[in-house]
């Protein structure tokens, strides 16, 4: 039999994703900005008294140790996961196949799980600036203290979804749906102009 291939997906962000230096970035480049393109993005709800089941399955399909609560999160290993509300997680593998993989163990007596990977776009902002920029568009705290490492938050700019996770000191990862993702793209870029970005 013959290995099946999906398609590759084709981003949104295509027609305005140029990469090299932008803005002002005379004196050098502040904000980096590019897409990240996980295979699975996953969403994950668990039923009220579920959590614990939910978040020990996680951690053994994953590897991931998920906080229990909202705002809480986790990356290694090229997957990252987070909280966004109470009993609601999003579950990111750079890989594809992570929704087959907890579909056997996340039944409809624990939760749901959902498949977002073709539905949402994966944006990462990055460098000394990227707070500075978020904060531009989100009224979040985003200083390191309010916003540590690996925590996630849900949000909205305007009328775009947004979900956030910290994944460096630096670093965000934005996700948005795919139709609104080259509308936020541009804005992001716009934004970063002031300081200099770039497209990696």
């Amino acid at each position: 039999m013959a290995e099946q291939h999906l398609p590759e997906r084709q981003s949104p962000l295509e027609p305005e994703y140029h990469p090299g230096s932008h803005g002002n970035f005379e004196h050098g480049v502040d904000v980096i900005l590019s897409e990240t393109r996980p295979g699975s993005i996953l969403q994950l709800a668990a039923w009220p008294g579920e959590e614990k089941r939910l978040i020990e399955i996680v951690r053994k399909v994953t590897g991931l140790a998920l906080p229990d609560g909202a705002g809480g999160g986790v990356s290694s290993g090229g997957r990252a996961a987070f909280g966004f509300a109470p009993g609601k997680f999003t579950v990111v593998d750079e890989a594809e196949g992570l929704a087959q993989a907890l579909a056997g163990s996340i039944t409809p007596a624990i939760g749901t799980l959902t498949d977002l990977s073709h539905g949402r776009t994966a944006i990462r902002i990055a460098g000394p600036k990227a707070e500075w920029v978020m904060a531009k568009f989100f009224a979040i705290d985003f200083a390191l203290p309010a916003f540590p490492l690996g925590a996630g938050r849900s949000t909205n700019h305007h009328d775009i979804f947004a979900q956030i996770q910290r994944s460096g000191a630096d670093q965000f990862d934005i996700y948005v749906f795919r139709s609104f993702a080259r509308s936020f793209w541009k804005a992001l870029c716009h934004a970063s102009e002031e300081v200099g970005y770039e497209v990696q």
